[in-house]
């Protein structure tokens, strides 16, 4: 079955990323808008044409919080059916801040705010979000990175091929 434009509008794929930095604390911002407003949630959003999952976290946390950060690993898959009707899937990556020192500074068009918690604090918060209170149930350390520099086969044509496992 092949399907149209439309319905491949109707596949969402977004990425999410649980950073953290040197004191165990986490990458947590605020959303002021859709099922997640006034949520504490992961940085977080849509994979753009001509970008691979992981460029879209990388960019997606430095426009949401100013914060650099390195990919550690994926960590999982996040998929769902939205009214049964829209596909919404999220890869959900693991990262540390590359720089200790470097500020917060929240996106105000689309946050309340962001900052590092510790899991204890988001724990405790009644505004933490299914998906943070669940990642904080896991063993978050044990990830792998990315086998890159690979030569696929191109039959597809592809400029960017990485495998995460």
């Amino acid at each position: 079955m092949s399907l149209d434009k439309q319905d491949r509008m109707k596949v969402w794929l977004g990425v999410s990323g649980l950073v953290e930095n040197n004191n165990g604390e986490l990458l947590v911002v605020m959303k002021r808008y859709g099922g997640l407003d006034g949520k504490w949630s992961l940085p977080a959003g849509f994979v753009q044409p001509a970008e691979t999952a992981d460029q879209a976290v990388i960019r997606e946390i430095k426009e949401e919080t100013g914060i650099d950060a390195t990919i550690l690993g994926l960590i999982g898959l996040r998929t769902g059916v939205i009214k049964n009707d829209i596909s919404d899937n999220m890869a959900v990556f693991h990262l540390i801040v590359n720089d200790p020192l470097q500020q917060v500074v929240a996106q105000l068009d689309e946050l309340y705010e962001a900052c590092w918690m510790s899991p204890l604090a988001l724990k405790e918060d009644e505004r933490t979000s299914l998906m943070i209170l669940e990642l904080l149930k896991t063993e978050i350390n044990a990830r792998k990175s990315a086998l890159d520099n690979l030569e696929p086969d191109n039959i597809f044509g592809y400029t960017s091929y990485k495998l995460f496992f």
